[in-house]
């Protein structure tokens, strides 16, 4: 366990973290940002998209690791592992998002989460363009934005009537019984939005909206997710109502237990197991 003190001082480490990959993304946003496509899976994930943001930003966050904690593991989106089996472990994908971030929407995010001993303990998910840094961990979780800090909080809907809910692309994310899991409770929500990436998780602990259902994850999609949403009251599974794996695949994230649980009704029948969904 981490003491306060030692959870302040990395959280500080955390914001300058934030800072330095904004500093390299920002200038590219809406401009010339280097694309190039890395070639995804057959279909509709064929075009997959990376940009000297998300190289740049990436680089710029291990070059403060390695400098501040060299016995320090990185795990990177961009850069691959370095001593993931330390005793922390910083996990990092520098631009969540990046199909947003090449169509100029301000929906991308920089992805920050800490693992210590195998468990995350601190996360952030920041949107430059908004300046809005969401960070937390199990002690509680805050939105940093103009030099202002204010608590998150998840909001109560026990009801998945009431809630609304959201996943990134329904038809390039999900096989067809995940589909068909998603259109189950789909019909069942109130609202739903796609294409927010990682911004939806924000939205989740801030109170703004109740659910988000993806598959195919990897860990530094979201890691940096799991503690800042538990600071903020909600929850983290996969469509088992399991804690997710280290490796990601399917997951829910909510902010009220009784609508987790009216979800999963549908998403258990589609879940996979750890070992598939990695």
């Amino acid at each position: 366990m981490l003491s306060p003190d030692r959870l302040s001082a990395l959280e500080d480490v955390l914001v300058e973290l934030n800072r330095a990959a904004a500093d390299v993304a920002l200038p590219l946003f809406r401009a010339d940002h280097g694309l190039e496509d890395k070639g995804g899976a057959p279909g509709l994930n064929a075009f997959d998209p990376v940009t000297a943001a998300d190289k740049g930003a990436e680089a710029a966050i291990r070059r403060i690791i390695a400098e501040r904690f060299p016995e320090h593991g990185v795990i990177g989106e961009e850069y691959g592992e370095d001593r993931p089996d330390a005793e922390f472990v910083w996990v990092l994908d520098p631009v969540d998002g990046t199909r947003s971030f090449i169509s100029g929407l301000p929906l991308w995010c920089v992805l920050i989460g800490l693992r210590h001993e195998g468990r995350p303990v601190l996360g952030s998910i920041y949107q430059p363009y908004l300046d809005e840094l969401y960070m937390g961990h199990a002690g509680g979780s805050r939105l940093l934005r103009g030099g202002v800090s204010r608590p998150l909080r998840v909001r109560a809907c026990p009801k998945l009537t009431d809630a609304t809910i959201s996943t990134t692309d329904p038809e390039a994310c999900f096989d067809g019984a995940e589909a068909g899991a998603w259109t189950q409770v789909r019909a069942a929500a109130r609202l739903a939005r796609l294409g927010l990436d990682a911004y939806a998780y924000c939205m989740v602990a801030a109170g703004a909206m109740d659910m988000v259902i993806e598959a195919g994850l990897k860990s530094w999609d979201i890691e940096a997710a799991i503690p800042l949403i538990a600071g903020a009251g909600g929850l983290v599974t996969d469509w088992r109502g399991n804690p997710p794996g280290p490796h990601g695949g399917q997951i829910v994230i909510c902010g009220d237990r009784a609508c987790l649980d009216e979800a999963l009704v549908a998403l258990r029948r589609s879940a996979k197991s750890a070992s598939s969904a990695s």
